[in-house]
Formats: structure tokens, C-alpha cells, sequence
């Protein structure tokens, strides 16, 4: 007899059934994975007031800074920086980038405290913020 060095039909089968469960098993997470990823996509509004508060603050640190002119839904800074609330776009900018989304409301306003330093109160609200929140006093250096 000769050596048989074929594939058998058996084989085969169990190799076709082998792929079919793990193609299953993949298929079976990367469903799980993406999801999963399409809750991410809501906006959290704590996210976007701690990339607003991260912007701002670094400005209003800056040692020697001044404000040039402050408008209800804008903000303009003597190093070039300019802080717009655009409510067609529901978003607040840094110049021309875009730094917070989905915002329904901001406002600006200058003021001085006690100790005669010129403070910035910043009122900020997002478009999925069930929460009563109060408005920022920002404190320039």
C-alpha cells in the first residue's frame, strides 16, 4: 500500500468546524467591544468643564497677565489669548480651537476682590448637566 499523505474528508470537517468557533468566539467580542465603546460617545459634562478649567487656569497663572477687554461671551488677554462662547456651535474656543463641546451658556465677567486683584467669574453650563452649578471666580496672578 501506498503512504497516504491526503487530507481526509474527517479532517477537513473538524478543521471547518475548529474556524467556524473561533471566528464565533471573535465575532462574539468584538460585538461586546463596540458596544461598549458606543456608550463613551455621550458627553460628560464634567469632562468638558475640566478641559475648560485646565485652559483657563494656565492663562489666568500666567504671571503679569492682563485682560484687554471682557464681553459677556468673550475674554481677551494681553498675551493673545482669546476665550469665545459660540452658541451657534455650542462650544467655547481658545482663539480659533475648539476646547469644550456641547455647551449651552457661558459668560465672562471682570471683576476685583478685596485684596484688589482683578478676578475673572467664568458661569459655564453643558448640554447634559442635570446640576445646579455655581459660577468659577478665577483669581489673576
Amino acid at each position: 500500500m501506498k503512504s497516504q499523505k491526503g487530507v481526509t474528508l474527517i479532517s477537513l470537517t473538524i478543521y471547518v468546524i475548529a474556524m467556524a468557533i473561533v471566528i464565533a468566539v471573535l465575532s462574539r467580542l468584538t460585538m461586546f467591544f463596540y458596544s461598549n465603546t458606543t456608550d463613551i460617545k455621550d458627553i460628560d459634562p464634567i469632562t468638558e468643564y475640566t478641559t475648560f478649567n485646565s485652559h483657563f487656569s494656565e492663562e489666568v497663572n500666567t504671571p503679569n497677565i492682563k485682560i484687554l477687554e471682557c464681553g459677556d461671551d468673550y475674554i481677551v488677554f494681553d498675551n493673545g489669548a482669546q476665550y469665545t462662547f459660540v452658541s451657534e456651535n455650542s462650544g467655547i474656543y481658545r482663539n480659533k480651537a475648539k476646547i469644550c463641546k456641547d455647551i449651552v451658556d457661558c459668560s465672562f465677567e471682570q471683576g476685583t476682590n478685596e485684596n484688589g486683584k482683578t478676578t475673572v467669574k467664568v458661569t459655564i453650563k453643558a448640554k447634559n448637566d442635570t446640576t445646579n452649578r455655581q459660577p468659577i471666580v478665577y483669581t489673576l496672578k
